[in-house]
């Protein structure tokens, strides 16, 4: 099958990419930067920027027949970009789905986020659900994958809750410390998504993905803390706002005040999953949490071996992949956070 991937450099589309090459597809990916690709030589690169409509056109024709993609992933999210995420994602799903659909685009698969509505969902997580009714009104099949925390390295979530959690002997917090969520290891995640290309019946449909552990995030904190080597005492006060955390976040973590904010408004939102159809249609053997952890702190940001830890999306995720050569912006997490 022939398949485009925008997002591919960022945390999730840099080991999307390799696993469709095993599952032996063609693949086309969308980068900002052409020159500055190291994509493999049986890689189609292209470049473009999906918040200018008509520059990306030719990441959905063959360059060898003029067939076109028949599937495309969507992986970008502009978070990092700054205040105004909401607004670019918007645009950036908007021009997509005009394209995908005049190309002919038979199939789109979304990771989204996990989140009730009634839950007066966060900006972060708004702004996913809002890209997936954008792309849902395309002129294709919409497969959307709904995440929670992506345990990885590379991602913005886990490394914030790795750093949190090794670096304060005692850690002031806000309530959400008591939410609840259901973080899925990166490597299960990109099972799913190459999973659905190959079962027709998940066309047009929404599935929930998560790991076998639902956790309170202070036992994500706690956890992961042990698995250093280190556990910290979390204290949760009523007082402190999303505002005051993220600045506290960026003062104790390497991940920025910007970034932190969504990420951490994002964390009073209960992140289970309550709709466990996919599980009967494409078989993943999903990873224990702290066996998902442990192999994170071993691996680097491009899954590689790493000699320290490092890094979440949904669900959703904020990339930290220290290639910034994408298309459109960042690349999603669930919330993947």
């Amino acid at each position: 099958m022939r398949v485009l991937v925008t997002g591919a450099t960022g945390f999730v589309g840099s080991r999307l990419v390799p696993a469709l090459r095993a599952a032996g597809h063609d693949v086309t990916v969308l980068v900002r930067d052409a020159a500055g690709d190291d994509a493999p030589d049986d890689v189609r690169v292209v470049e473009g920027d999906l918040l200018e409509p008509g520059s990306f056109d030719a990441a959905l024709d063959s360059e060898a027949d003029g067939l076109g993609v028949d599937a495309a992933y969507y992986l970008v999210h502009s978070m990092r970009a700054g205040g105004e995420f909401e607004e670019r994602d918007r645009r950036a799903a908007e021009n997509f789905a005009a394209a995908a659909t005049d190309a002919g685009v038979d199939r789109v698969v979304y990771l989204g986020g996990l989140g009730e509505e009634r839950d007066r969902l966060s900006e972060h997580l708004r702004s996913r659900r809002e890209v997936e009714r954008i792309l849902g009104d395309g002129g294709y099949a919409l497969t959307t994958l709904r995440a929670a925390i992506l345990i990885g390295a590379g991602s913005a979530s886990f490394e914030m809750i790795e750093q949190l959690s090794t670096r304060l002997p005692v850690m002031v917090t806000p309530r959400w410390v008591e939410t609840k969520c259901q973080p899925i290891f990166v490597d299960d995640a990109i099972e799913y998504l190459v999973g659905v290309l190959g079962v027709p019946e998940t066309a047009g449909e929404t599935y929930e993905i998560g790991g076998p552990d639902v956790l309170t995030y202070r036992e994500i904190l706690t956890r992961v803390g042990t698995r250093r080597g280190h556990r910290p005492v979390v204290v949760p006060v009523p007082v402190l706002s999303p505002k005051l955390s993220s600045l506290w976040v960026g003062l104790v973590t390497d991940v920025p005040a910007s970034v932190a904010r969504p990420l951490i408004e994002g964390l009073k939102n209960p992140v289970v999953v309550q709709d466990h159809r996919i599980e009967s249609l494409v078989d993943v053997d999903r990873t224990p949490f702290d066996e998902a952890v442990d192999r994170a702190l071993r691996t680097g940001p491009d899954g590689g071996d790493a000699d320290g830890a490092a890094v979440a999306d949904g669900g959703l995720v904020a990339d930290r992949h220290p290639d910034s050569n994408r298309a459109g912006r960042e690349d999603t997490r669930g919330p993947n956070r």
